[in-house]
């Protein structure tokens, strides 16, 4: 399997951080590798963050910020239209034959940032994820979800129960019964409980709407699905 440089770029309140560390928890439940860095100044909504994951089946020891990614994601239009970005531009660094995921449902790339993604030889993938996270998880908090899935469904570098697994993780931490169901807590622990439930389970209809439309579009890497 080969190796990914992730660097995800989005804005303050999108859960790129969270994202980040799902993905690291996904490998590490299928047994694989992953290193993970978030880098973000104010904590605060629509300021710039970024997150550095490192997934292989290898080994890892470099950490720190992927300065040569082979992906890129940008979680937030504005990174690209309004330079809302700690990396500029936006496909700094970007390898050939890279993989660049954009939430967006319009082409924001300007013609000369396209002429230098053409060179590279990049598949750039326009995916309205705060969109679908609208339609099926009803917040725009699902939006890292959405993107998440869709690297997940285009590599296919775990499978889809260590998704859940990591997500499940994130979202339950210790409240999560294995068996008995919650019966045998208190009516405020259950009710959280159940939200808890209902939350884990929308923004897995994230992922999978995720998965289907990279399958539908033809965005499979081909080796994922062998390797």
């Amino acid at each position: 399997m080969k190796r990914y440089n992730i660097r995800i770029a989005g804005v303050g309140g999108q859960g790129v951080v969270t994202s980040a560390h799902i993905l690291g928890n996904a490998m590490s439940a299928a047994g694989k590798y992953a290193t993970l860095v978030p880098f973000f100044g104010s904590e605060k909504r629509m300021a710039p963050v970024e997150a550095y994951v490192r997934a292989s089946d290898q080994p890892i020891y470099e950490v720190g910020e992927v300065v040569y990614p082979n992906v890129i994601m940008i979680y937030h239009p504005q990174v690209i239209t309004h330079g809302k970005s700690y990396t500029m531009p936006f496909y700094s660094g970007l390898k050939e034959k890279g993989l660049v995921i954009i939430n967006t449902d319009v082409d924001i790339i300007p013609p000369e940032d396209w002429a230098i993604l053409k060179e590279l030889d990049t598949r750039v993938y326009m995916f309205p994820a705060t969109k679908i996270a609208l339609e099926i998880a009803g917040t725009e908090l699902a939006t890292n979800m959405g993107m998440l899935g869709l690297f997940f469904g285009i590599t296919r570098i775990v499978g889809f129960e260590h998704i859940e697994q990591a997500v499940r993780e994130r979202f339950l931490g210790n409240t999560f019964v294995a068996s008995g169901g919650t019966a045998s807590l208190d009516s405020a622990i259950e009710k959280k409980f159940k939200k808890k439930m209902e939350l884990l389970e929308k923004n897995m209809q994230v992922i999978r709407e995720a998965f289907r439309i990279a399958e539908e579009r033809g965005w499979v890497e081909e080796e994922a699905l062998t390797g």
